[in-house]
């Protein structure tokens, strides 16, 4: 199969967007265990505490932040496992 930048940007871009909201729906049901209650929807509405909404974007953006690179990084094995290189623009530095 012919690695090119159309299959990285498939490959990524539907890795990280998957990683993305399964995180979301993780840490969703996460939070109502912990809390008894759903997520804020929309956490800058001023019927949602101030306390709620710094932690509920704190924990899902570091959280669906994470997933989101942990998944890019391993379509980025791949494609080098598959093509013999990085996806340019992930080439490393030295």
């Amino acid at each position: 199969m012919r690695m090119g930048p159309f299959v990285w940007k498939v490959l990524g871009t539907g890795a990280a967007v998957g990683a993305g909201v399964l995180a979301k729906n993780v840490l969703a049901k996460a939070w109502e265990k912990g809390t008894g209650k759903t997520p804020p929807a929309n956490p800058e509405s001023a019927t949602t505490t101030w306390g709620e909404a710094a932690a509920w974007a704190v924990v899902s953006g570091a959280l669906i932040g994470l997933a989101r690179m942990v998944a890019t990084r391993q379509a980025a094995r791949y494609y080098k496992k598959s093509s013999g290189h990085l996806p340019k623009g992930l080439e490393e530095v030295s």
